[in-house]
């Protein structure tokens, strides 16, 4: 009995010594890819802000001002969403997409006229579209994973699932915003695609989505002058739109180090320079480097994202986690690949980098919901390690009272 003690004493004080490893909770390749876009975008905005206060009549600096402001808002919410488990949202989830959809219609009647077009609301502080994508990932992703036993039944799954993405879509639509209409449609298709639907209904979104975006870009006025303005271009660079050319010529200046911060020129005739095309304003002024430096923070997020999805702990949280990873990455690629000239002029902001409430707000909230998935998953973890341990401590205790002293074993070999 008193070896039994003795075994577990030192049982337990060996579980008191053993160091146990520090589990922050989130991803921190993902955090520090996060922290250098919007310390690198602040440094942007401030850079290209000034002459665009100037040119819309506003105090210098009036951009970078609400920028800085905006971030010091979205952090703490940011928190809130990491911290907060991520599936206690399922009871609010159609409520936030019926909000969405009320703002969506809404901007259509009393949305402020902004660039040529119809998408904010007071005074361009609000942009629907911008929530409808963040939105439309976390309402299917909680959708999609309550649904798999009847996912690819075509009244249980897909026709509700075309419904609120065609919707939305239009709604979208509507105030001429082409590029977040098909975002809305690809986001929906590849969550559709991860929640596990069969091959020939993944084919038959592919195609619905194909179709739709022919007929969209046929029947928007924007669309069809951006898609002739691209083609112009290829065969000829000087027929380009004055945006493209800009773009080239940011490229052209930039070279490998960049002309420095602060001392470009394009970003004075670029349109929205400290918005849309900051990514511009970052080839010329820090050259190939700071370009570089950028798509690999992007694809440290994309990395890192993924890789939390796939340990996620239930389908929700793998399709959240995938979801708002491959719309923050997605964006990201076609507002770049619109500044180097590879894809026609697509209109949406650079996520973490552009200057924009809305954008920035819905882009932190996403980082956030990701991690809470990811503090979720370790947590979890933990306590099935933690169980684990304790079952074969437990295991070790009962054996202890089992075993045969030494004496005994020397006695035994002995006869």
């Amino acid at each position: 009995m008193g070896e039994q003690t003795g075994v577990n004493s030192r049982y337990v004080a060996a579980e008191k010594a053993t160091p146990r490893p520090l589990r922050l909770g989130i991803d921190v390749p993902m955090l520090l890819a996060v922290a250098f876009l919007l310390g690198f975008g602040l440094l942007m905005v401030y850079s290209a802000s000034w002459q665009q206060s100037i040119k819309f009549e506003k105090p210098i600096g009036y951009y970078f001002l609400n920028q800085v402001r905006w971030l010091v808002l979205s952090l703490p919410v940011a928190a809130f969403f990491m911290y907060f488990d991520y599936r206690r949202w399922k009871k609010l989830v159609v409520v936030m997409m019926g909000v969405t959809l009320v703002l969506l219609v809404v901007v259509l009647f009393v949305g402020v006229d902004l660039y040529n077009a119809r998408r904010t609301l007071f005074n361009g502080s609000i942009t629907p579209s911008e929530v409808a994508k963040m939105a439309i990932v976390i309402y299917m992703s909680f959708w999609l994973s309550s649904k798999r036993a009847v996912i690819n039944s075509l009244s249980l799954g897909i026709v509700p699932m075309v419904t609120i993405l065609g919707v939305t879509a239009g709604l979208i639509m509507l105030q001429q915003d082409l590029s977040a209409t098909l975002t809305i449609l690809i986001l929906g298709g590849l969550l559709f695609f991860m929640a596990g639907a069969d091959f020939r209904q993944i084919v038959t979104i592919l195609l619905a989505v194909g179709v739709l975006g022919g007929i969209m870009v046929a029947l928007s006025t924007t669309g069809q002058v951006r898609i002739h303005q691209y083609l112009a271009g290829l065969q000829d660079p000087s027929t380009s739109s004055d945006q493209i050319q800009r773009s080239v010529e940011a490229i052209v200046r930039g070279g490998i180090f960049g002309v420095g911060i602060g001392q470009g020129t394009v970003k004075f005739v670029l349109p929205v320079s400290h918005a849309d095309t900051i990514f511009g304003v970052v080839i010329e002024e820090t050259g190939l480097v700071g370009a570089v430096a950028v798509i690999l923070a992007y694809l440290v997020i994309m990395w890192r994202g993924l890789r939390i999805a796939a340990h996620a702990s239930d389908m929700t949280g793998r399709l959240l986690a995938a979801g708002l990873t491959l719309w923050i990455t997605f964006e990201a690629f076609l507002n770049m690949g619109t500044v180097v000239t590879i894809i026609p002029v697509s209109g949406n902001s650079l996520p973490l980098m552009s200057a924009g409430g809305t954008s920035l707000i819905m882009t932190l909230v996403a980082i956030g919901l990701i991690f809470s998935v990811s503090r979720v998953s370790n947590r979890e973890t933990a306590q099935q390690e933690g169980r684990s341990f304790g079952a074969v401590v437990n295991l070790r205790r009962g054996d202890g009272g089992r075993r045969v002293s030494r004496a005994h074993r020397s006695s035994g070999i002995r006869a």
